[in-house]
């Protein structure tokens, strides 16, 4: 893909797979939401998830975005590095409901999170390297 046709990819609606390293070096896999702005990823998660503990520790990251079964393959992986705060957090609670969910789905999410928005943090994955496929 050139750089546009990702970029286009990857600001679509689509789940994400987030591949992480556990503290004995096994490699996991967990589906998320996640927003692409050009130049990072970012996805949110409790404060005290599995993946915020373990990249906070280790912060080597990967995302993969591909098409469904049954559609022409298309594809990005994203490897790099996290970082975690919690700046902007409940901006992008607040975008990605609006974007999976429906509208008054969204809206019953959005009042529960962030009734306790210190609960959660942002994943920023910086690239180190983009891969795709079309």
């Amino acid at each position: 893909m050139t750089p546009s046709d990702r970029d286009a990819f990857l600001r679509e609606t689509r789940i994400a797979k987030l591949a992480y390293l556990q503290a004995e070096g096994q490699p996991t896999i967990v589906p998320v939401w996640f927003e692409w702005d050009g130049s990072v990823a970012r996805v949110f998660t409790s404060r005290t998830s599995p993946k915020a503990k373990r990249l906070a520790e280790d912060p080597r990251i990967a995302l993969s975005v591909e098409e469904p079964v049954g559609v022409h393959e298309r594809w990005v992986t994203i490897e790099g590095t996290v970082g975690i705060s919690t700046e902007g957090t409940v901006g992008l609670i607040e975008r990605l409901a609006r974007r999976y969910y429906a509208p008054a789905q969204a809206d019953e999410a959005i009042r529960s999170w962030t009734a306790h928005p210190d609960a959660f943090v942002t994943l920023t994955v910086t690239p180190t390297k983009i891969r795709s496929a079309r």
